[in-house]
C-alpha cells in the first residue's frame, strides 16, 4: 500500500499570521454547545489529509498491477495554549467526553477553524464533523484566575471539509 500525504498547514491562532504578504487570524467555534461557544487557543494544528492507495494484480497480466486509490486518513486537530472560563460548556463537554469511561455514549460535536482577515472577515473556513476530544492537558491552576488555562487539546473527528 503507498501513501500520499497531503499536509496543508499549521494555523497560528489568535496572533497575526504574516506570510507571503498576509495579515490574518483564526476564530475557534464549537457550535452546538450551548449556543456558539467561541475559544482562544494560540495554536491550531492538525489538518493533514492522507489519501493511500492500494495495488491489485490482475490474474493472467503480469506488465503491471492497477493501482487504486483507498480510503482517506485524516490527522487528529490540536489545540494549543489555551484559555477558557472556568464553568464554560467546553470544559464540561470534554470533561464528561475524557471521565467518561466506556459506560456511556459519546457526544460528538462539529468544529469550525474559520480565517479572518485584519478587519474580522471570514476568508475560508474547516468544519471538523463529528470531532470528540481525545485528549487534554491543563496548566497549573490559580485560584486568583477564573479561566482554564489549556496546554494541549486534541480531538478526533470523521473529516473536515473546507468552505
Amino acid at each position: 500500500m503507498k501513501k500520499c500525504i497531503f499536509s496543508l498547514f499549521f494555523l497560528m491562532f489568535s496572533h497575526t499570521v504574516m506570510a507571503h504578504g498576509f495579515s490574518g487570524y483564526f476564530l475557534l467555534t464549537f457550535p452546538g454547545i450551548s449556543g456558539n461557544v467561541e475559544a482562544s487557543f494560540k495554536e491550531v494544528s492538525g489538518l493533514t489529509l492522507e489519501k493511500g492507495s492500494e495495488e491489485i494484480l490482475k490474474g493472467g497480466n503480469n506488465k503491471f498491477q492497477h493501482n487504486v486509490p483507498s480510503t482517506a486518513k485524516y490527522s487528529n486537530l490540536v489545540l494549543k495554549r489555551g484559555m477558557i472560563p472556568v464553568n464554560s460548556e467546553l470544559a464540561k463537554w470534554c470533561v464528561d467526553t475524557l471521565s467518561g469511561g466506556n459506560s456511556k455514549a459519546v457526544s460528538t460535536k462539529n468544529i469550525t477553524v474559520t480565517l479572518l482577515d485584519m478587519k474580522g472577515a471570514p476568508l475560508k473556513s474547516w468544519n471538523f464533523v463529528n470531532a470528540r476530544p481525545v485528549k487534554w492537558e491543563v496548566s497549573d491552576m490559580n485560584s486568583m484566575n477564573n479561566e482554564i488555562a489549556i496546554k494541549f487539546l486534541e480531538f478526533s473527528f470523521t473529516y473536515f471539509e473546507i468552505k
